[in-house]
């Protein structure tokens, strides 16, 4: 497991009127990737976002961008996004009847390979795809919507994904999302994560992009 801990301003919780502005301020403020979430009304009761919005962020960063596609049928998206600019793509377990076959096309689109699972979704169940994934994105929420609080329970999910890449020599990016303050963060980097992705504890009305961030990065490094 890496002891770099990456940080990941979800762009959900920005203010959509200066979106390329916000964009550019985690990137100043030292955010490591920028994760895009999309919806369709469908696998989740909110939309979102779709791949002319990808790309416009890719104007506007050199940061990699990190898409979570929480949509039914993503196989038929995977190309779109891939085009757009996304640099890695994850797309959820449980949407996916035909995950491995998914997974291989991400591979040939050359983007890094993910899947997220939602926190009723074993860690067990990605026992025989594991050895695909760059990365793998733990709901600790349920998906759909910005701002909810974090599910502690998911934390040994966390735990036993980071301990079966381990055994395999894997170097595994284990990303949580949902829920990530700075109280939260780092019971989730001690469990195993690596990658926090925060909404509203970076783009906020309370404080400046900038303190969100430094925020998280001191609540994980005492």
């Amino acid at each position: 497991m890496t002891n770099i801990v990456r940080i990941a301003p979800s762009i959900l919780s920005a203010d959509f009127t200066r979106l390329g502005e916000q964009v550019q301020e985690a990137e100043a403020a030292g955010g490591d990737l920028i994760h895009i979430d999309v919806m369709d009304g469908q696998f989740v009761p909110n939309i979102t976002m779709g791949p002319l919005v990808v790309r416009a962020v890719r104007r506007v960063t050199t940061l990699p961008l990190d898409v979570h596609l929480m949509i039914v049928q993503p196989e038929r998206h995977l190309q779109a996004f891939a085009d757009a600019g996304a640099d890695q793509i994850s797309i959820h377990w449980e949407a996916s009847p035909n995950l491995h076959r998914s997974l291989q096309i991400m591979r040939e689109l050359k983007c890094g390979v993910g899947v997220a699972i939602n926190p009723h979704t074993p860690a067990g169940f990605l026992s025989e795809v594991l050895p695909l994934l760059d990365v793998v994105v733990v709901m600790t929420v349920n998906p759909g919507f910005g701002g909810q609080a974090f599910l502690p329970e998911t934390l040994p999910k966390i735990r036993q994904l980071r301990a079966m890449a381990e055994a395999g020599g894997q170097p595994l990016d284990i990303e949580v999302d949902g829920g990530i303050q700075a109280e939260t963060a780092r019971a989730a980097i001690e469990a195993g994560a690596n990658v926090l992705i925060a909404g509203s504890a970076i783009y906020s009305d309370r404080h400046s992009v900038e303190e969100g961030i430094r925020a998280l990065r001191q609540a994980v490094s005492k």
